[in-house]
């Protein structure tokens, strides 16, 4: 509940400073402590590089870093851009048949549940082009969530309005497009915010599984690079691009969905 007399501006203000100064701080404290172990324990670099190490190998290889890293994100946005067209495709097609949905959904949860890595060297084999496979890939990872999500959020329609929208002669397309998608749009972001980080792991994996190097390598290279050679300040570094591209899109997710669902649907008005 807000306080009394404070303008909701400010209260904003404040709680979007919170949500930035709060994870911030809190990583400070835990990179502290990590260093503070480091140097206390005299541990060797092989076995647990320092902070400090870690950013400082970033720096020295911050050219060959960035390389790889606009390689790995190439095939996460392109998987993913993938992975949503055809997520809200299937989604559709699932809500205009119960029949549909039930006879192909379980084929969508296979998907799911098989191991990427089992999947990756075949996909590798029958599709010529490493960067197409690669894509192929991380979008078949991350495609789950948003036909989950979508089709979940497109079910979700209040009975009252879907008797009104018929009550009124609304044709199917109409109900679809304003009843079921605005309704569907939290749900639909949510499962983007999944899969975004979805899709950045089934590249690291295709990368991985490919084995990928020289110019067109990517980060899941550098890692394996870094491993075969036992730096492991660079493989500590790789992984810190890693997960703070994953921060970063689901950071980007959550905008797009207070851009657009924001100012109207309770998830986004609610924050307290």
């Amino acid at each position: 509940m807000r306080a009394p007399g404070r303008p909701p501006k400010r209260a904003a203000a404040r709680r979007r400073v919170e949500r930035v100064a709060y994870p911030l701080a809190f990583a400070v404290v835990v990179l502290g402590a990590w260093q503070g172990l480091v140097v206390a324990l005299e541990l060797k670099p092989y076995l647990v590089p320092s902070p400090v190490l870690m950013v400082q190998t970033l720096a020295a290889n911050f050219g060959t870093f960035m390389a790889a890293l606009a390689v790995t994100l190439k095939v996460t946005l392109l998987a993913f851009v993938l992975a949503t067209v055809v997520g809200v495709a299937v989604s559709f097609l699932f809500v205009q048949s119960r029949l549909v949905e039930t006879t192909l959904f379980p084929y969508a949860v296979l998907l799911q549940v098989t191991p990427i890595v089992a999947v990756a060297p075949l996909i590798i084999i029958w599709v010529r082009n490493p960067t197409a496979a690669m894509v192929l890939c991380a979008a078949l990872v991350a495609l789950f969530p948003i036909i989950a999500n979508t089709t979940l959020g497109l079910r979700s329609v209040d009975p009252d309005l879907q008797a009104y929208f018929r009550m009124n002669g609304a044709t199917r397309w109409q109900t679809l497009r304003r009843l079921r998608v605005p309704s569907a749009l939290p749900y639909f972001f949510g499962g983007l915010r999944i899969a975004s980080g979805l899709a950045l792991i089934g590249a690291v994996v295709a990368e991985f599984v490919a084995g990928t190097g020289g110019t067109g390598a990517g980060l899941a290279y550098q890692v394996l690079q870094a491993g075969f050679m036992l730096d492991i300040p660079r493989m500590f570094a790789a992984l810190l691009l890693i997960s703070v591209t994953g921060v970063v899109l689901f950071v980007a997710m959550a905008w797009l969905t207070r851009r657009t669902i924001g100012r109207w649907h309770a998830s986004e008005t609610s924050r307290e």
